[in-house]
């Protein structure tokens, strides 16, 4: 089942490809029409990790070539960690000694990590060359790969070293999804439940209808068709409204402000983005539900109207998915509140939630105050 979305944005427009067995066709895509998105005959550079490489580099290198690129790769150590400043200089490297110009292209071929960086490798190479996306992941399928947000992370938080930057085309094959480990499987499901929760009603709906989300070979062809397109239009509908996340495209990140701060506290390595995404939804969950209460002057009226319903069915959709709904062991409340400081979102010295209004709907505050983040937190302490 194949399927094309466009992404409106001003000056820059481009198609996410949605194809079974598309990853066969990328060089002829990518070099098709009067005014090909990269140029026949140029340079090429693939960035990916070990993993992936030895699972589709050959072919995509196999079809850059039948399409006349000459290609180079740069293989990266796979993981969070490794997404640093020091790994940019490498692939700038590898671009310097096989010469990309600015007629020269980049393709990320691999997960978020992967995505972000090569992004910001072409943002930055020549002052900007173009980037292609070929996401290997259901979190960079339905999220990382779209919307030109690249970079990397600084040691005291995630993603704070970045450069919006936009793809040429999103190519998505959903065949690679077979080798994709469980555990990342259900951190890309964290993703689409976001999209159901905060703008595709008619996305969650079908996700609670689901028999289970935890295991792609217990997802059926449909169903993951609707996920990938459902998470994709939505993303794409609200980026073409907001490139640069001046307004409605902070709601995008639902779940990530908390989510940020717990990964940055595990050393990028105790749990994965979509888990901690995951937790953070539950937190923001429980403070919509605090600002649904009548609140005193200036703020009379109630912020949003979710209730403990609306948080108990995200709760159970991300059961489903298996995916983790508590603090891990050892990480301090105190610790939570100073990471939230650092956020990318804080404006004036506040931090501004995501936060859910109803199923379909979120909105962004700065009227969540430490205490209701801390009490919020004490229940997500686990108690085994």
């Amino acid at each position: 089942m194949k399927a094309t979305i466009r992404v409106n944005i001003p000056q820059t427009p481009y198609d996410v490809r949605i194809a079974p067995g598309g990853l066969d066709y990328l060089g002829a895509w990518l070099s098709a029409g009067s005014s090909p998105l990269v140029k026949p005959n140029q340079k090429v550079l693939v960035v990916s990790n070990p993993v992936v490489f030895d699972l589709y580099g050959e072919r995509a290198i196999a079809s850059l070539r039948q399409a006349g690129y000459e290609v180079c790769d740069c293989i990266l150590p796979a993981g969070e960690p490794h997404k640093t400043l020091a790994s940019i200089e490498k692939i700038h490297d590898v671009a310097y000694k096989n010469r990309l110009e600015r007629s020269s292209a980049m393709v990320a071929l691999g997960g978020g990590v992967i995505g972000d960086m090569t992004g910001f490798a072409a943002a930055t190479w020549l002052r900007g060359i173009a980037v292609v996306q070929v996401p290997t992941s259901l979190l960079a399928m339905v999220d990382a790969s779209m919307g030109g947000k690249t970079g990397v992370n600084h040691p005291k938080g995630k993603n704070l070293i970045g450069a919006f930057h936009q793809p040429r085309l999103v190519l998505i094959d959903p065949q690679v999804l077979e080798t994709l480990p469980v555990r990342e499987f259900r951190a890309g499901v964290a993703e689409v439940i976001k999209y159901g929760v905060i703008w595709d009603l008619p996305l969650f709906e079908t996700l609670e209808a689901a028999d289970r989300l935890d295991d792609f070979t217990c997802v059926s062809d449909q169903l993951l068709q609707a996920m990938l397109v459902h998470s994709c239009q939505a993303k794409a509908d609200v980026v073409s409204q907001d490139v640069q996340e001046s307004g409605i495209r902070a709601i995008l990140n639902y779940g990530h402000t908390v989510g940020h701060a717990v990964e940055s506290l595990t050393g990028y390595s105790q749990i994965n983005h979509g888990e901690a995404v995951a937790i953070g939804m539950v937190a923001a969950a429980k403070i919509a539900e605090m600002l649904s209460q009548p609140l005193s002057q200036p703020l009379s009226q109630p912020l949003s109207q979710w209730d403990a319903t609306a948080t108990q069915r995200q709760q159970q959709l991300l059961e489903k998915a298996q995916l983790p709904r508590t603090l891990p062991a050892g990480i301090k409340i105190d610790d939570i509140l100073m990471a939230l400081k650092s956020d990318k979102k804080v404006q004036s010295g506040k931090v501004r939630f995501v936060l859910p209004k109803s199923i379909g709907e979120a909105f962004v505050t700065d009227q969540v105050t430490d205490e209701m983040v801390s009490s919020t937190l004490e229940e997500l302490i686990s108690k085994n």
